[in-house]
């Protein structure tokens, strides 16, 4: 599929499988949501693997499978995200809260890329923030998926906030625990 989509257009769909044990996934194995991506390069590896750049561009539903040999070849519809009118005081408070709690949870050892945090920094829009921050943190596929679904850039970040809350909670008990 990688080697397909470079050969044309460069676009791809990027999907997650439900569970990492299936070695083939079915359609009924993956997620119906993922990001389209643009593949900006690609190295094959000695091993036969291939390790490949990808520019996220939008969200994307898969509506049905059109091929599924010798790669799954997918019809999608283009997920337009629901845009903040205006950012309130609570939602200026949520984004800010939102990078404290990023920073705290780097404090704690946690390691993301200084060039991701200075983009975190500066980043106000709160869909934005929310892809950033969860795409960069290791969760649980599960986790990232659900975060990943929520349209609302609002509602996106607040459980992004839900979710650093609790790491910052497993953070504290394992330093004690040390």
């Amino acid at each position: 599929a990688v080697e397909a989509a470079s050969n044309s257009q460069r676009m791809i769909l990027l999907v997650a499988q439900k569970t990492m044990d299936v070695e083939v996934p079915e359609p009924k194995d993956i997620y119906t949501m993922g990001t389209v991506g643009m593949i900006m390069r690609t190295l094959k590896l000695p091993d036969g693997r291939v390790k490949v750049l990808v520019q996220g561009v939008a969200k994307a539903r898969i509506l049905n499978y059109v091929q599924t040999e010798p790669y799954y070849s997918v019809r999608i519809e283009r997920l337009v995200e629901s845009k903040a009118v205006e950012v309130t005081l609570e939602l200026e408070a949520l984004i800010r809260t939102v990078k404290e709690q990023l920073e705290k949870v780097v404090g704690f050892g946690k390691i993301l890329l200084p060039d991701i945090m200075l983009i975190i920094e500066n980043l106000e829009d709160p869909g934005r923030l929310a892809d950033l921050i969860i795409s960069n943190l290791s969760q649980k596929v599960e986790v990232a998926q659900g975060v990943l679904e929520i349209s609302d850039p609002a509602s996106r970040l607040k459980r992004v906030s839900e979710i650093l809350a609790k790491e910052l909670e497993v953070l504290n008990v394992q330093q004690k625990i040390q």
